[in-house]
């Protein structure tokens, strides 16, 4: 389960906006909501704070199921919360396919943490955003945070 810390880390980078807003790297799909919430939002949408943070619980409840499915060694807290933002940014397919993955199944948690800095495009393009977030989960995934 995501610590606050975890959620905390995702509120900071995803933001809280309660009307729905298209991606920053396409202008368009996928549409967002809430905090990062992409499950069937399409434009004109609104929802509460209350509901934002419910859908944010439960697309987290995604990415931690994809942890316990795709990893095989044990993880401290800062790695699961570093993981689950990860992974609620990038997507499971996109971890299960990774290095970062990899590296961390081979218990290489240095090499790992260098790996989330090369996930910082959308589009094909660096996003200053991404690069912030994923400097944010190395430092966390490494207990640095």
């Amino acid at each position: 389960m995501i610590s606050d810390r975890g959620i905390a880390l995702i509120r900071e980078f995803e933001g809280l906006r309660l009307s729905a807003y298209p991606d920053p790297a396409t202008g368009g799909e996928p549409w967002t909501i809430g905090v990062g919430h992409t499950g069937g939002v399409k434009p004109g949408d609104t929802c509460t704070e209350a509901e934002a943070i419910e859908w944010l619980r439960e697309d987290c409840r995604e990415a931690e199921q994809a942890i316990d499915e795709l990893v095989e060694v044990e993880l401290t807290q800062d790695q699961r919360d570093a993981l689950i933002s990860f992974i609620y940014n990038c997507g499971a397919g996109n971890f299960k396919a990774s290095t970062l993955r990899t590296l961390i199944n081979a218990g290489n948690f240095d090499a790992a943490a260098k790996q989330f800095g090369r996930w910082n495009k959308g589009a094909g393009k660096v996003m200053a955003g991404l690069t912030r977030r994923r400097e944010a989960e190395a430092k966390l995934f490494e207990g640095m945070a």
